[in-house]
């Protein structure tokens, strides 16, 4: 059981640590030669230059102006200077409204903190019934509801604030709720014409036996939409050559690094070896090594372009159909196409630079077996990280220590040692036992089958933030009781299990105030000195740069990463809702991360990050149902807190709590969502008119056609040109047989311009 001391040492390392990494960065920002690492965002934009080339040869790598490192934290009131409509047009709606998530958090639980440490803490210190009791406990559970003997009536409180910290979280979240909902809504208003404003992807493209998969999707629409259809891309199978090109830039790099190693040291020409990772095989000389297999990929590369051009099997039944108006595309993205709800599926367009290419190729069918697959293997990925939670909780149990490795109790008798285990290393072991989960999550979202990078993001949060609940929240819960209490369960009667549980549950919180240390703290110090961009930069800029243009490719922005970054979020809204009326000494902790966590981020989003896409604030329903749920589980576990305290008069008007916050979530879902998954006709209709008013000469094809073309066939050395890779995906074969989809859409297709029967003739055939 950790104890203040305890905790003290833990507060020393992390605030340490985090002093450590904010005053290295304040100093390494200021170099010019990191300038690339600390302010891509805008080199990309174009508005900064390298301090480089120009200047003394000493000045172009070290700042030698001594006034600088006086105002090297200056970096902190200028993250907060940049108002948020200047910070939407430079960074986009997803990036500010992520930042909201933060100051939603020092919204609530700063009033939740100033009260319950007005009221409740008073309540708790002044009883005496862990110190009467035999149970371990250490001087933070006296603050705690364990100190409040059993049927008190001092319950009451508890119950009161509960529900004081309810209704002023829901308050908070739906005035929230309406502001990123306007602010979504204007920013479609007046954000610039995009593609995917026009377009719609169609799923599961019905096959036809005399038609391609072009031809079925232009008559189709030009049946259905014959005032709106514009325009479509058909989806190609190009992964086999988006790996070939990935894998022929890798073999490019390689051989600008052996280029300028020799170019460096012309006496010796550089060696490598063909085997696993250069470690075994024969050695040949790298760089005609390089050139030959760069050659062969090149090749290889142009065959498989053909084969995609060409070969009718590597279309797939899906395609970008674009339109004339924002109007016929919100109309198709949000009605049933078919009377077979199964076929012609249609959604939003994810904006091109969202797209998930590689998931396109995956059949439709497939879909719903992946999703089932992954739902089971990430069940078991739950069940089976219990072990090492359960490991990471026996190590804040010095007892268990002892008794499992009884030769290491007069090392961990020191005292310094002691509170080092107890106080800080299970909260690091935990962080670093859970290293490797996001990237675990984000290859189980790609295998299901998602189709845009803010869908693989948005599902890998979801499952982050269940793994945060099950078994960082619950799982440390369960096992840090079972192992601190283990002797009393064995030696004690049934019925006074429960009570052993119930008090033991709020003692959990010395464990997650040492894991908001280093997490919530140390952690988010750390990512602002972005050591591992910085490392890597230098070693590009050394080995691989020979241009400008080198050096650009070399930079590593990042983006904020929403699905690792939002479940940290919303893992800290669970245990401040959990703690605030168990034990409200952790909510100061979660105050300084909302903090720290706002300006740091704040700043790397004005100077560092790039995002990958833009959906305007999408995310927004999912924040708000998570913290939702946070607050129905906290409200759950302190009645079932409150029943082991023998407080019958009072836990009965807890029963309420969830009620009132699931209705309350449903009036949100019903009033505020639609804004996120619907286009509102009367906007596409206001902003159509208003751009045809602005441009009446714009030629929406030609901006539309490219617009949605794979990836690999724009660009490149050896790529063929955009125009003539379209009209090659385009062409089709006529088939001069009765097509089979007349029966549904008796026009002629603009591609095969073969006549169709009119309705009036379909009509008389059809009579007996």
């Amino acid at each position: 059981m950790a104890t203040l001391g305890d905790m003290g040492l833990s507060a020393a390392i992390n605030i340490l640590s985090a002093l450590v990494f904010l005053v290295a960065f304040a100093i390494l920002r200021l170099q010019p030669f990191n300038d690339r690492v600390y302010f891509p965002k805008w080199y990309l934009k174009g508005l900064r230059s390298s301090p480089t080339r120009s200047g003394a040869f000493v000045t172009r790598f070290v700042n030698l102006d001594w006034r600088s490192y006086l105002r090297f934290l200056n970096w902190m009131p200028d993250a907060l200077r940049m108002p948020e409509p200047e910070l939407i047009d430079h960074a986009g709606l997803d990036s500010a409204v992520y930042l909201r998530i933060y100051l939603l958090g020092l919204k609530i639980f700063v009033p939740v903190t100033l009260i319950a440490w007005t009221i409740l803490v008073p309540v708790n210190w002044t009883n005496h019934t862990l110190a009467k009791s035999d149970v371990n406990y250490s001087e933070i559970d006296l603050l705690s509801i364990s100190n409040i003997p059993l049927g008190s009536q001092r319950f009451w409180t508890h119950t009161v604030m509960a529900y004081a910290f309810t209704f002023w979280a829901c308050y908070i979240l739906q005035q929230e709720y309406a502001k990123v909902a306007r602010m979504r809504l204007h920013f479609i208003a007046s954000e610039k014409r995009r593609p995917d404003q026009f377009t719609v992807l169609v799923k599961n493209v019905p096959p036809d036996p005399d038609e391609s998969i072009s031809e079925t999707v232009e008559h189709f629409f030009l049946v259905n939409h014959p005032d709106h259809y514009l325009t479509h891309q058909v989806v190609c199978n190009a992964n086999k050559l988006a790996k070939l090109v990935k894998e022929k830039k890798r073999n490019q790099n390689w051989l600008d690094y052996y280029q300028l190693k020799y170019a460096r040291n012309q006496s010796q020409r550089p060696m490598m070896k063909t085997g696993f990772l250069g470690l075994c095989g024969e050695k040949v000389d790298a760089i005609d090594h390089q050139t030959a297999e760069i050659e062969r990929l090149s090749k290889e590369i142009a065959e498989e372009r053909e084969r995609v051009i060409n070969d009718p099997k590597s279309i797939m039944p899906a395609a970008f159909v674009s339109f004339k108006t924002r109007w016929g595309a919100a109309v198709c993205a949000q009605t049933q196409q078919s009377s077979n709800p199964t076929l012609w599926l249609t959604e939003w367009a994810s904006e091109p630079r969202d797209v998930y290419w590689p998931n396109l190729a995956i059949p439709y069918v497939s879909v719903s077996i992946r999703r089932l697959i992954i739902g089971v293997a990430f069940f078991f990925l739950t069940f089976f990280f219990m072990i090492p939670i359960a490991f990471v909780q026996s190590l804040a149990n010095i007892e268990y220590i002892e008794q499992k490795a009884p030769f290491l109790k007069p090392l961990i008798e020191i005292k310094f040692i002691k509170s080092f285990i107890q106080g800080f290393l299970p909260g690091i072991a935990l962080k670093i036992f859970l290293i490797l989960l996001p990237t675990i999550l984000m290859i189980m979202s790609k295998f299901e089958g998602f189709l845009s990078i803010s869908g693989l993001e948005r599902r890998s949060a979801s499952r982050y933030y269940i793994f945060n609940i099950v078994n960082v929240f619950l799982g440390s819960i369960i096992a840090g009781t079972a192992f601190q209490q283990l002797n009393k369960f064995i030696h004690q009667s049934a019925n006074e299990i429960p009570k052993t549980i119930g008090v033991a549950i709020p003692m959990k919180a010395t464990f997650f105030i040492t894991y908001i240390m280093v997490d919530g703290w140390a952690g988010i110090a750390a990512e602002i000195l972005r050591l591992k961009p910085l490392i890597i930069f230098h070693l590009k800029n050394f080995f691989l740069v020979k241009t400008e243009k080198d050096r650009d490719e070399a930079m590593d922005p990042g983006s904020l990463g929403f699905d690792t970054g939002e479940p940290q979020i919303q893992f800290y809204f669970l245990l401040g809702l959990v703690y605030a009326v168990v034990t409200p000494i952790l909510l100061p902790f979660i105050l300084v991360f909302f903090g720290l966590a706002y300006v740091v981020f704040r700043h790397q989003i004005i100077n560092v990050y790039n995002q990958e896409y833009e959906s305007a604030a999408a995310f927004w329903p999912d924040v708000h149902g998570r913290i939702i749920s946070a607050m129905v589980i906290s409200q759950l576990l302190l009645m079932g807190l409150m029943s082991t305290k023998h407080a019958a008069l009072s836990t009965p008007f807890l029963l309420a709590l969830p009620i009132l916050t699931i209705s309350f979530h449903l009036y949100c879902k019903g009033r505020y969502e639609p804004a996120f998954r619907r286009y509102p006709l009367q906007e596409a209709m206001m902003k159509d008119t208003l751009e045809r008013a602005k441009e009446p000469n714009l030629n929406l094809k030609a901006y539309l056609q490219n617009a949605y073309i794979h990836p690999v066939f724009k660009g490149g050395d050896d790529d063929e040109d955009e125009e003539e890779i379209i009209e090659k995906l385009e062409a089709t074969v006529l088939v001069p047989t009765k097509r089979q989809s007349r029966r549904n859409t008796p026009v002629p297709s603009k591609v095969s311009g073969d006549s169709s029967p009119s309705l009036l003739d379909l009509q008389e055939k059809g009579r007996p």
